[in-house]
């Protein structure tokens, strides 16, 4: 069992780190389009009223995807470390990541399973 704890720990982990590299390649992404936009309305003004809203969708993206992917990151850390508050951490995220078909959903039922095990319920440090 304790093997299975910590592959979902590492699971967990590279999952919430590709999230947060997602937020920031749109981070990168939106910042190209709003340098392009920039340079672009230097001739045309119009072009100049989509510099609020690409710098405002780009960043919320990015911010929310950064904001989502940190607690996959905690609860891995945590599982690796048998902390009894991962557990419960990664059993809430396991049933958020039902939703994120395919991959999402595979991690979702592994942790599901893995997590409520008679065996790894005794297994985690209660201080």
């Amino acid at each position: 069992m304790e093997q299975h704890t910590k592959i979902l720990g590492i699971m967990n982990i590279v999952w919430g780190a590709i999230s947060a590299l997602g937020g920031l390649v749109i981070l990168i992404v939106f910042g190209g389009a709003y340098g392009i936009v920039e340079i672009v309305s230097r001739q045309q003004s119009a072009a100049a009223m989509a510099l609020p809203f690409i710098a405002m969708i780009g960043g919320a993206i990015s911010l929310l995807l950064l904001l989502l992917s940190a607690p996959s990151i905690i609860a891995g850390i945590g599982l690796l470390q048998r902390k009894s508050w991962a557990r419960t951490l990664a059993i809430v995220l396991s049933v958020l990541h039902l939703f994120n078909f395919p991959l999402g959903t595979a991690l979702g039922i592994y942790g599901l399973w893995v997590l409520n095990l008679p065996q790894s319920r005794n297994s985690f440090v209660t201080h």
